[in-house]
């Protein structure tokens, strides 16, 4: 394994141990037995590495929350299984790698600050729109891009808004059945409207 691997899994030990705003970049060539300068060789600064730690992380996570997306696929029995099954693969997920999801909150904190951040998190949310639209619903972005993109994007803040409230108030944050309820009351209230 080369320095670049070696950093890379650095940042990933770092930014669950330490997270990401108390991570250096001592740490991170300490970690990795790496000479400083390599950082900046391979990634072009601190951030750009934990950057990318922590977009693979994620992408891993995705992959194995996501129904469709990995070896585990989704129940047959239709959107609303694998909808239920994927607010459950979130709510564990929170459980079992809080780290480095709290990591992530912090990431998004820099974004704020660091153009650089914004924009390899804002590249990552675009990327995953259309494929979660096609993982949980089989919505086709070439065929139907803005659809694609707005199933995608409601699925995100839905994520994201489930894993804050686990992170903040585990003890009352929803269940995947309340999510699942809830979502189903907001679609006849929809349909009820049209």
């Amino acid at each position: 394994m080369g320095h670049r691997e070696r950093l890379l899994a650095a940042a990933r030990r770092c930014l669950e141990e330490q997270g990401y705003a108390r991570t250096t970049s001592r740490d991170l060539a300490a970690a990795a037995g790496a000479p400083l300068g390599t950082i900046n060789y391979h990634y072009g600064s601190k951030e750009g590495l934990l950057n990318a730690a922590l977009l693979e992380t994620l992408q891993e996570w995705g992959d194995r929350t996501v129904p469709g997306r990995s070896a585990a696929a989704a129940p047959a029995d239709g959107a609303g299984e694998r909808l239920e099954l994927m607010w459950s693969r979130v709510i564990d997920a929170v459980q079992t790698q809080r780290p480095m999801l709290v990591a992530a909150v912090e990431a998004y904190a820099q974004a704020e600050r660091e153009p650089e951040i914004r924009q390899q998190i804002a590249d990552a949310l675009e990327r995953s729109r259309p494929q979660l639209a096609a993982d949980l619903h089989g919505v086709d972005a070439e065929a139907d891009e803005e659809t694609a993109r707005a199933v995608g994007s409601v699925h995100m803040a839905l994520i994201a808004g489930l894993t804050q409230q686990w992170l903040a108030d585990p003890e009352r944050a929803p269940s995947s059945r309340e999510v699942a309820l809830g979502l189903r009351a907001i679609a006849r209230g929809l349909e009820s409207t049209t």
